[in-house]
């Protein structure tokens, strides 16, 4: 009797060492330009000089960019370097099975840590985070591996398997809840009146060719969309726990089919590709036809079906109660919804559901180490080594126990009263390995944004301030009123992104926005390289400015996508020289002193002898250049999926 759930486990951790293949990749080709010594938000504002002992590594944000140093590397040289060996360990994780052991995803987990810690607010995504949780359950996913004579080598699946995957459906369930959940106690108006995917293909950060077309779909639809985003998110996800296979599958599947819908209308990077090997933890060896499918009883198969007739109409029922759904045949085919519950309504039901949920994952952990403990004693082994298989189903109980204790607080989080009945151990405990990402809250797209046009903030040079200005165009966000949507997933143009926040704001609260207007009056080539098209190629302009527009889908697709109407000055006209300007960086620490002098002074400096391991990333940097960030991707994969191929096949 096995756990049913190895070859499930081995896709997930095959799944987990892409994602990490295409992050590392993605944030490899911009570190010059957002975190260089010339860069955007230089990663050297949040790293101390050096470090002397252990206690000074683990002091505040945890990452070994603080090691760096020691190999004469400065702050883009040691991100260069962890990021070069994440790309290494991820590619050969992918191609080998071997090397898919708790020792490469400790490395993983811990490089990427590591560059979250001094990524500042171009890496403070949720799907960065998400991607630290779900590397950190890999570690406890994978086998060890331990190279042991063949007399005392153990088989690398086990009865604990599916106690471990277990873990990975809770977080995928927090994460599907939340997202629901947050989208109406957000108290959004376009969420409660249903219209916010009228908005959303539109207003969204880098929208793909096929989100303009279904932006013109009819409103109706898009609202029965929208309702049907909230039955995958928040009464669907209830069924990753339950006793019957199918509906487990069920829930697989519309959560396949809401992510393969969002990669196909926006470009969400490696965001929806790692859902989706959540997801995983959903199947078992059976779905994948690497175990004959057992033959269940008659009886069992009417339970089957009538619990699920059950769910399902219960589901729908409630659906078309709280949304108020009726089908309309003329004049024409439409079904027209609202919501149908209140706010106070919602709010009580939440504060009755989040315990609830709780309860739900403790007993469904006890299920599964119970039942992995019964399988370890139906095994046809040695007593000695059934015993064994018991004690490591108790451990690894024990561990995910751990874990989900400390996961119900940001889980309470969604509830106001739900947060005091978490033991305090499970807060204290959360509290002191918050810097280390473990377990953290979820809650995309909570508010819409853009209602009313999307705002964008248009950068603009010129030699005069009476002159003709022209525009700097970005590599993916929209700009170019005639230029088609990209499609750049799953690499993040991290840039690209934040100018999307920014315009929602101000630049006083994004000081990295003053420092790439700086950098693009000196003519920075690691901060031009992130541009695609640079309007001054001969020299820098003497004044950089920006401008808010709001940005509308044209109603006919012909020879543009955008119209736009300006708004008002987002950042004033400033040069190079501007006392204003160079006051607010030197405060901001990303001036020291005068750059011309300070380059004076470094010129007179006898040369410092390089390391080899900054020889090694700067040559490596040399002969990689500056590739765009996609097809860098999609080239790193192409050659694991090459090699894994003739390994299969030919070697």
């Amino acid at each position: 009797m096995t756990s049913g759930v190895g070859y499930t486990r081995d896709v997930f951790l095959w799944g987990i060492s892409g994602i990490y293949l295409m992050a590392f990749a993605s944030l490899y080709v911009q570190i010059p330009g957002l975190y260089g010594e010339n860069g955007i938000l230089p990663a050297k504002l949040v790293l101390q000089e050096k470090i002397d002992s252990i206690e000074e590594l683990l002091d505040g944000a945890p990452t070994l960019m603080k090691l760096t140093p020691r190999l004469g590397l400065n702050a883009q040289g040691g991100m260069d370097l962890l990021c070069l060996t994440g790309m290494l360990v991820s590619f050969l994780s992918l191609i080998f099975s071997g090397a898919r052991d708790t020792v490469a995803y400790t490395l993983l987990w811990m490089l990427y840590l590591s560059l979250y810690q001094v990524g500042q607010t171009f890496l403070w995504f949720q799907w960065d985070i998400l991607l630290l949780e779900t590397g950190f359950l890999a570690i406890i996913v994978a086998p060890f591996n331990l190279q042991l004579p063949k007399k005392w080598r153990m088989s690398p699946y086990h009865q604990h398997d599916s106690i471990t995957l277990w873990l990975v459906r809770w977080l995928l369930f927090r994460l599907m809840f939340a997202s629901g959940v947050v989208k109406l106690t957000s108290k959004c108006p376009t969420w409660w009146g249903l219209t916010a995917l009228t908005v959303h293909f539109e207003s969204q950060c880098i929208p793909t060719p096929l989100a303009w077309w279904w932006h013109q779909l009819p409103v109706w639809f898009l609202k029965l969309s929208c309702v049907a985003t909230y039955v995958i998110e928040i009464p669907i996800p209830f069924l990753f726990f339950s006793p019957f296979r199918s509906m487990r599958i069920f829930a697989f599947y519309s959560q396949l089919i809401l992510q393969i819908l969002i990669i196909l209308t926006g470009n969400y990077n490696f965001f929806n590709l790692l859902t989706i090997v959540l997801c995983i933890s959903l199947l078992d060896d059976e779905h994948f036809k690497y175990k004959t499918e057992r033959q269940s009883s008659w009886l069992v198969r009417i339970i089957n079906t009538l619990a699920s007739a059950l769910v399902y109409g219960y589901i729908g029922y409630q659906t078309c109660h709280l949304f108020s759904l009726k089908i309309n045949l003329s004049p024409s085919f439409s079904v027209t919804s609202s919501t149908a519950f209140s706010q106070p309504q919602f709010t009580a039901w939440l504060d009755w559901v989040v315990p609830w949920t709780m309860t739900l994952g403790a007993v469904s952990l006890g299920y599964e180490v119970i039942m992995a403990v019964y399988r370890c004693m139906m095994e046809k082994k040695a007593m000695q080594w059934r015993l064994v298989s018991v004690v490591q189903c108790v451990l690894f109980g024990a561990v995910s126990a751990g874990m989900l204790g400390i996961s119900m607080v940001p889980l309470s989080y969604l509830s106001n009263s739900s947060y005091s009945s978490v033991p305090t151990v499970f807060r204290n405990v959360h509290a002191k390995f918050e810097p280390f990402q473990m377990t953290s809250s979820y809650g995309l797209f909570r508010v819409m944004t853009g209602v009313g046009g999307r705002p964008e903030v248009v950068v603009e040079g010129s030699d005069s301030l009476e002159g003709d200005w022209q525009e700097y165009e970005f590599m993916y966000k929209p700009g170019n009123l005639s230029r088609t949507p990209p499609v750049v997933a799953p690499h993040q143009p991290r840039l690209d992104w934040q100018m999307w926040f920014a315009a929602l704001g101000s630049y006083q609260h994004n000081t990295w926005f003053v420092n790439m207007a700086y950098r693009l009056l000196q003519g920075q080539p690691e901060v031009l390289q992130l541009l695609q098209h640079n309007p001054f190629p001969g020299q820098p302009p003497k004044y950089i400015r920006a401008t808010l527009y709001h940005y509308h889908y044209t109603q006919n697709n012909g020879q543009e996508w955008w119209v736009r109407e300006k708004k008002n000055e987002y950042f004033p006209p400033v040069e190079k020289d501007n006392p204003s300007l160079v006051q607010y960086l030197k405060h901001a620490k990303i001036l020291e002193d005068d750059e011309d002098t300070k380059g004076k002074l470094e010129g007179k400096k006898r040369p410092r002898q390089s390391s080899y391991t900054h020889r090694f990333v700067t040559f490596i940097r040399m002969f990689i250049g500056q590739p765009d960030g996609f097809r860098f991707i999609m080239s790193l994969l192409a050659a694991a999926l090459l090699i894994k191929i003739y390994n299969k096949y030919f070697w």
